[in-house]
């Protein structure tokens, strides 16, 4: 459904002709509600979607059936939410979330209410909604019900709060990041005043959990516009959130090698790389400590030596801050720490390369390093983009031809070796690794023939221990 079509209606805030396909489940639910006698819509993000003709993650339903009530008219319900009037309607393993029209209390916190209140009017708890966008609702029977604007606003592309902007990011700081995010989901501007809110009140973002603040972020990056982490820069966003950032924005890289402040750089890496958690998470922080090492020759050229070693410092106390999960943070901290290697085109160095780095992150390496050059300066970027090409080539073939890169990969085991009457513990792993430094350098070597051939074992493999 195309918005630009929509025939505005501002006055009455009711769209009778606009039609919403609904989930079976989604319409049952509404059906069922209707004929007990009470009002039900689907509501929010899921309507915004539908309008945009892109595919709503959830359905959620509003009505001014109290909780009680939704647990009698269903069979299987979850109380999810329900001291804020919210039961999940269960059809098998698929949930819908159903919440009653209420009325915020106070917000003491920036984040949660003090209480709730109950309403029989659907455009009051409207008003307690985050941005216009996100304030309609719909259902069949009466069409598209649009009270603050928000189809003008998909029409203008725009994000803007219901009602006044300071008490909707007052009511809830996360609001602050979610009109970024939104921003850069659907490429729409922020609207001025909801801007100059967010100005004044980023400080509050403090008050958030670590845990929400990574969701929305990473939601940013992995958007088909992460440039608009600029914006979050602009409005003192990240200087909560992500100080090191802003350190990245103030960095001038005066260097033959490139064309942007290390802010800028970072931002164009991930425009130039695909929107993956891991590789969006490294380019965000690949040269977060390039502010940290930056030196200046006699010349007047910045260097950055160490970055890269000081960058997985630098990250892992970041991911830490935000509560990331081991796994992400080891798997980027990876990346980071190899992002700046550079070295010819050969097997050999191929092979001990994807070693260094692991046979899952070397790929990632690859389109990395691939983001990082296309983000720099003009200067020998075609050689540096044909160095990438025959490594990436190099790397095909040594995958296609199963060639050894780790301990897992050699033909010969520990157990092997015991049964030689080699003692097990750390000998074992030695002669392991002395194996597969051999045969990194030459692959043909992977064979148990050549490997366990006696006097080559003791003189070559045990000469050490």
């Amino acid at each position: 459904m195309d918005s630009k079509n929509i025939v505005n209606n501002v006055s009455l805030g009711y769209y009778d002709g606009m039609k919403i396909k609904l989930p079976e489940n989604a319409k049952k639910i509404l059906d069922t509600m209707h004929e007990a006698g009470f009002e039900a819509y689907v509501v929010g993000g899921c309507v915004r979607d539908a309008i945009l003709g892109r595919e709503p993650g959830d359905w959620d339903i509003t009505t001014n059936a109290v909780p009680a009530d939704i647990k009698r008219l269903f069979k299987r319900t979850v109380d999810t939410g329900i001291e804020h009037g919210t039961v999940t309607v269960m059809f098998g393993k698929e949930g819908y979330e159903v919440t009653t029209y209420r009325i915020d209390g106070k917000y003491e916190d920036s984040r949660h209410p003090s209480e709730v209140t109950f309403t029989k009017n659907l455009v009051e708890d409207m008003k307690r909604r985050d941005f216009t966008i996100n304030a309609m609702a719909y259902n069949e029977q009466e069409g598209l019900i649009d009270k603050f604007g928000g189809i003008e606003d998909l029409n203008n592309k725009l994000i803007r709060c219901v009602g006044e902007p300071r008490e909707r990011f007052s009511e809830d700081a996360l609001r602050i990041m979610r009109a970024v995010r939104f921003s850069a989901q659907l490429d729409y501007d922020i609207e001025e005043e909801t801007r100059d809110a967010i100005k004044e009140l980023s400080p509050t973002l403090e008050k958030i959990s670590a845990e929400r603040i990574q969701v929305e972020l990473v939601k940013l990056l992995l958007s088909d516009h992460p440039d608009r982490l600029r914006t979050a820069y602009e409005l003192g966003i990240t200087k909560v959130i992500l100080p090191e950032f802003d350190a990245c924005m103030n960095t001038e890289q005066n260097n033959i090698h490139h064309a942007y402040s290390v802010g800028e750089h970072i931002i164009q890496t991930l425009l130039n790389i695909r929107s993956d958690r891991v590789l969006r998470l490294t380019m965000l922080m690949h040269d977060i400590a390039k502010p940290a090492t930056m030196t200046v020759d006699e010349d007047g050229v910045s260097h950055f030596y160490g970055h890269d070693i000081k960058g997985v410092e630098m990250a892992k106390e970041i991911f830490h801050r935000l509560k990331f999960d081991r796994k992400t943070t080891d798997r980027v901290c990876n990346l980071i720490r190899y992002h700046d290697e550079r070295y010819p085109a050969t097997e050999r160095n191929v092979r001990r390369a994807m070693n260094r780095v692991g046979a899952q992150d070397y790929p990632l390496l690859l389109e990395v390093r691939k983001a990082d050059t296309l983000s720099q300066s003009e200067y020998k970027r075609e050689e540096k983009l044909q160095l990438l090409e025959q490594t990436g080539q190099i790397y095909k073939e040594i995958t296609e031809k199963g060639e050894c890169i780790s301990l897992g990969d050699l033909k010969v085991s520990g157990k092997d070796l015991i049964d030689l009457g080699i003692t097990p513990g750390k000998n074992i792993g030695n002669v392991l690794h002395a194996m597969l430094e051999d045969v990194l350098d030459y692959p043909e070597h992977n064979t148990k023939e050549y490997l366990l051939e006696p006097e080559r074992l003791r003189n070559e493999f045990m000469k050490d221990q």
